[in-house]
Formats: C-alpha cells, sequence, structure tokens
C-alpha cells in the first residue's frame, strides 16, 4: 500500500512541473469526482449537499463540500500550496554571448538550493496567453524534452569552489540554450510551434525551468522517495486525496492550496489574501446565513496547515533540536514554535493528536533549535485573514528547497489516513474551556 501511495503521488509529481499544471491536475481530479467549477466573477447558487470548487490566477484553488445538517456548521479547512523554488524566465529572454551561445534570462524565485540545478536536464514549464480577437487565453505549456542546461564551471577554473562559493543568480545560473545556430526568438518560436499557435499572437507568459530527472523509489528496502517539489505538493496531494474521502454531514469541507508561500504568500492568490475570506464569505452568504451564523462558524473550525518539515539529516544531525525531531517512514510532523512561526498550540496539538490516533497514524513533534532561526510557512499568515483553530504539520523530509527533494515512502500515506479522519470529523465549542470533536 505504501508503494502504490507512492507511485501515485510521484506521477502527479511528475505531471506537475508548475503550479499552474498542479491546480490544473487537482481541478482534474474534483471534477471527475462530481464538484462543479465556480467562478469569482460569476453569480453562485450553493445547494446544501454540493461539491464546487473555485481558482484564482489558475495557481491556487479552493474547493468545498457542503454538509446537508448546518444547524451548528464548521469549516474544516487543510491549506497546502502550491509553488517551489525555481527559476523564472524574464521577458526578454535570450542573450546572445560571442555569436557562439545563447543563454536565458531567469531570475530566482524563492530560496533555493542553486548547487543542485547545475549539470542535469531541464525544460521549461508555465502558462502563456494567447490573444485570439479580444479574447486572452490561458494555455499551458511544458515543452517535455530535455531542453536547456546550467552548466557548472570546472573545477580547474574555480579551484576553491568546494571550500564555499555564493552563487550570483545573474552569472552563475543561466541556463544554456543553445549554440551558434540558435537565432534570437528562437525561443518564441519554439513556444508558438509547442502551442501550435502563431508568434504574434503570444501577448504574456509565466515561464520557469524545472528538472527533467525522473522521481525515484529507492533505498535498500526502497524506502525513500525522491522527486522535485515534495515541498508541498506531497502535502497538496494528500490533503486533495483525504479531501475526496472525507465527508461529515454537519460540517462544511475546505481543501485550499496557494500559490506563491516561497516568496511570501503576499499576492492575489497566496494564503496572506482575501482569497479564502472571500469564499467562506460567498459561501455563507449563498447559503442564506447570517453574519452571526458565519462567525460562530468560525468559532468552531478547524484548519491543518500542512506543510512539509525538516527530516534529521544523516550527516548533520546537529542542525536539529535534541529532543524535537522527526525522521522519514515515522508519521506526520506536529511543528510548534514559542515565537509563533507556527499556529499550533495545545488546543490544535491535542485535537490533532486525538485525530491521528483515531485513524492509526503515529506523530513526531518538531521544533528549531532554541539558537536558530527556522522558516515560516503559510498557516500564520492565512490567520491574518480568517482565524480559526490551527495545527501547523507535514511531512519530514531531506534537501528542502533541492531541485531533487527525498522523503519516506511511508508518510503520503500517514497523511491520507489523518486527512481523510479530519474530513470525517465535527468540530463543535461546547463553552470557553471545551472543543467537542464528532463523528
Amino acid at each position: 500500500m505504501y508503494k502504490k501511495t507512492s507511485q501515485e503521488l510521484l506521477t502527479f509529481l511528475q505531471k506537475s512541473p508548475t503550479a499552474f499544471h498542479a491546480i490544473e491536475n487537482m481541478k482534474e481530479e474534483l471534477i471527475n469526482d462530481g464538484y462543479t467549477e465556480l467562478l469569482e466573477g460569476r453569480h453562485w447558487d450553493i445547494k446544501v449537499g454540493g461539491k464546487y470548487f473555485v481558482t484564482r490566477n489558475n495557481s491556487s484553488i479552493i474547493a468545498l463540500n457542503i454538509g446537508t445538517k448546518l444547524d451548528h456548521y464548521s469549516f474544516n479547512i487543510a491549506a497546502s500550496h502550491s509553488d517551489y523554488p525555481t527559476f523564472k524566465i524574464k521577458e526578454n529572454a535570450e542573450i546572445e554571448v560571442k555569436g557562439k551561445y545563447t543563454q536565458l534570462n531567469t531570475e530566482g524565485y524563492g530560496g533555493m538550493l542553486c548547487a543542485t540545478w547545475f549539470d542535469r536536464p531541464l525544460s521549461i514549464a508555465g502558462r502563456v496567453l494567447v490573444k485570439n480577437n479580444n479574447h486572452f487565453i490561458t494555455k499551458l505549456l511544458n515543452i517535455d524534452r530535455d531542453l536547456v542546461m546550467i552548466p557548472n564551471v570546472a573545477i580547474h577554473m574555480n579551484r576553491t569552489v568546494n571550500d564555499g562559493y555564493a552563487y550570483n543568480n545573474q552569472i552563475d545560473m543561466l541556463p544554456l540554450f543553445g549554440g551558434s545556430n540558435t537565432k534570437m526568438g528562437d525561443l518564441k518560436k519554439l513556444i508558438a510551434k509547442e502551442l501550435n499557435v502563431d508568434e504574434k499572437d503570444i501577448y504574456g507568459s509565466d515561464l520557469y525551468l524545472y528538472s527533467r530527472i525522473a522521481p525515484s523509489i529507492w533505498g535498500a528496502n526502497e524506502e525513500f522517495i525522491s522527486s522535485q517539489h515534495l515541498d508541498d505538493l506531497q502535502c497538496g496531494f494528500t490533503s486533495l486525496k483525504g479531501f475526496l474521502r472525507g465527508y461529515n454531514a454537519q460540517s462544511i469541507n475546505v481543501l485550499a492550496c496557494f500559490d506563491n508561500e516561497e516568496v511570501g504568500s503576499q499576492t492575489k492568490q497566496g494564503a496572506g489574501s482575501t482569497f479564502l475570506y472571500d469564499v467562506l464569505k460567498r459561501i455563507n452568504i449563498s447559503l442564506g446565513k447570517t453574519e452571526e451564523d458565519y462567525y460562530r462558524a468560525l468559532a468552531a473550525s478547524f484548519m491543518l496547515s500542512a506543510d512539509n518539515a525538516h527530516a534529521v539529516h544523516p550527516n548533520h544531525p546537529e542542525k536539529t533540536d535534541v529532543s524535537n525531531c522527526v525522521y522519514m517512514n515515522e508519521g506526520i510532523v506536529i511543528k510548534s514554535h514559542a515565537g509563533q512561526k507556527y499556529t499550533s498550540d495545545g488546543v490544535s496539538i491535542a485535537v490533532f493528536k486525538g485525530l491521528c490516533e483515531n485513524a492509526d497514524v503515529p506523530v513526531q513533534f518538531f521544533a528549531n533549535r532554541s539558537d536558530a532561526v527556522g522558516g515560516s510557512t503559510l498557516g500564520n499568515i492565512a490567520m491574518a485573514q480568517v482565524s480559526v483553530n490551527s495545527v501547523d504539520i507535514g511531512l519530514p523530509q531531506l534537501a528542502m528547497h533541492s531541485s531533487y527533494e527525498t522523503a519516506g515512502i511511508k508518510d503520503t500515506y500517514y497523511m491520507i489516513k489523518a486527512m481523510e479522519e479530519f474530513f470525517n470529523s465535527h468540530f463543535e465549542e461546547e463553552d470557553s474551556h471545551t472543543l467537542k470533536v464528532v463523528k
């Protein structure tokens, strides 16, 4: 079961070279399960018992499964993110070098491990805006072949590189696109050919590099998986699977996958935007609920902020906390931080532990070393717009923000089971000291 689940995940990852592709693949699964697409610019006619989803920017999605007994409803929210660190191709991309090479001008998106991008086949994917009369149509692009590469400087020309090197994104990280036969404008020609459109009709694009290294299941006992962007599509995939399996008549189940977490979430489609707030308010209005009903629902609602966590590194165990450290294949990670970079607190940790116990899923606890600054995630950013009980969770992995990350083969399965248990549950605030969980 672990291997089958991991193979499904790796297939999903390979089909999702950018956030745009990931959201399109999520849409396809939702539609196949009977969900109806809503458009933010159109009227919403929401029915009790209905199943819906809405996207923003084609890179974020919120799906909703509406219960049928909504006298004391609450929102069960699982949030993850669709983006990962990579390199974005600039508008005027081609750079000619001495008439012999053509490079592509890129800039870094997020905080990547630059060294992992060298000397491996890469390609280009993203979205292209095509003009057709007075319509601007979004088309997904994935040039499905080895297309570009970022070559390393030979050790003979950079003898101290192994002593530490500061990579310059404008110099070191530019990919090689072609040789002396490549001409300026060939990238646009290639894109037009791939999409079967005229070059003159291409009016805009958001294009990124991605690694062509195939996902893998490996290890002495096939206990590890490796792929690009396990952070955070492993959580996006498992949240979706648990969402599709779970249901509670007294709840409105909500799946949210936001873009731009890797650059701070402060965009119209990020966790810091009004996207979640807007959707929940419109659902409340369309169901004929009052403003008071909405705030009562929020008081009993619960969010799982799902973003991957750092496993203990075999070469550097000293990088993690001595007693709050986690390992691959040993369960879901609950993350906490005294400075509130994570949303977990005593209440939310207790509730989530109870859910995992019911699902027979192991849990682990992560905290940063007290003398080190750790990262944050999307949960506490989303809380600025929609405040609910929340716990930060994730799956343990190695080499976060590498172009090829590693995780455990069992943990994907564990997260799906926990997510299903969460979406099967209903939360009620009995009094100021008691949060009740019912099936």
